[in-house]
């Protein structure tokens, strides 16, 4: 709760920091006369300024509400946002996007690098070319990059175990579907085991498979471990998608009914629908809105040094003078209860929009 709170009195004082900060694009940090009675202008950035998200599998549900959080900060500051990405989970697929992304130059890019070791020169590469570099869900922390804007994957992981851990009342055997080749999935799995054995040593991890994100093959190794291990009780995934099969193998091996634990990190249709069927045990979201608004934010200061003033030798030394390592912005736990609030359709009725592409198109300024 303290964590919590602290991370949204931070986000409070950076948000204060657009209404009483002065100067724009290129205005430097003039502000007003001493004798106004305004302390600051409203802080706008150019309109000819452009700001990209850049992912992998540009078709997950999950970047969609971070990018709506993106474009709302980007109508706030007055400058332009676009939505790209590849088609699949591939790293050197991502790297020629965002390189393309580069081509265009634009004045910032907000990436969830699919790992962390290929995004290293590619941000580099931006950096030495005057982009802002703002990292976001998964990291690359050996790169250039200026902020680093996630929920923490490893409290996710810890969640979930902690969530499983007490619904079977501390004792039971539990597996975990792995997707190697993403940084913040590894976390999440990584940190599921680790939380399990220090704290709950009467519960086994007896398996850990590969899924590929892929729900096929999630549902055939659920049920081949099932078999072996006839006590399986609960299944971790690091991702939606694959949860989807395991959720399906529980129902089958419990001859229509959820046989087992099934807790996965973000959502999706099905996930809440299943949740809403009594056939999903939890989900853990990250602020995904919460996740684009501060992102974008972060990025916009990083280009904006000129309306910063610290207290250090980092501009002597020709450093960015934005810094943030890592910026949590929050999860919740999703349930049977409060499922409905997590619905894309719901979401986009909410915001006013009629569809996903409705909601990735480009914000441009008018």
């Amino acid at each position: 709760m303290k964590k919590r709170l602290c991370m949204l009195l931070a986000c409070v004082m950076l948000v204060a920091g657009l209404a009483g900060c002065s100067g724009g694009a290129s205005g430097g940090s003039e502000g007003a006369d001493s004798g106004s009675s305004q302390a600051g202008s409203e802080l706008k950035g150019s309109p000819d300024e452009t700001y990209y998200m850049c992912v992998p599998n540009s078709g997950v549900e999950y970047w969609f509400t971070v990018y709506q959080g993106m474009k709302d900060a980007a109508k706030a500051l007055g400058v332009n946002c676009y939505y790209m990405g590849t088609p699949e989970y591939d790293a050197s697929k991502q790297v020629e996007v965002f390189d393309q992304i580069l081509a265009m130059e634009p004045t910032g890019i907000v990436v969830h690098p699919i790992t962390a070791e290929s995004f290293v020169d590619p941000i580099q590469r931006a950096v030495d070319a005057g982009v802002g570099v703002v990292t976001f869900a998964a990291d690359s922390p050996d790169s250039a990059r200026t902020a680093y804007i996630t929920s923490d994957n490893e409290k996710e992981g810890n969640t979930a175990a902690e969530s499983i851990a007490q619904e079977l009342g501390g004792k039971g055997e539990v597996m975990v579907m792995r997707n190697p080749g993403q940084t913040n999935h590894e976390t999440r799995c990584d940190s599921f085991i680790a939380y399990m054995e220090e704290n709950y040593p009467d519960i086994q991890v007896v398996a850990e498979e590969i899924s590929g994100q892929d729900a096929d093959k999630t549902y055939q190794s659920v049920m081949t471990v099932a078999q072996a291990h006839p006590n399986l009780a609960a299944v971790f995934t690091p991702e939606a998608t694959s949860a989807v099969g395991a959720a399906q193998a529980g129902i089958e091996l419990g001859g229509g009914e959820q046989s087992l634990l099934v807790a996965c990190c973000d959502t999706s249709e099905q996930v809440l629908d299943l949740l809403k069927d009594d056939k999903f045990f939890v989900a853990i979201a990250p602020d995904e809105y919460l996740q684009g608004y501060i992102s974008m934010l972060n990025c916009f200061y990083s280009v904006h040094n000129e309306m910063l003033n610290p207290k250090n030798s980092r501009e002597a030394d020709g450093e960015n003078l934005w810094q943030v390592p890592y910026c949590d912005n929050g999860l919740s736990l999703v349930t049977k209860e409060n499922a409905d609030s997590f619905y894309m359709k719901n979401y986009c009725e909410k915001i006013g929009v009629k569809d996903v592409d409705e909601m990735l198109s480009p914000y441009e300024v008018e």
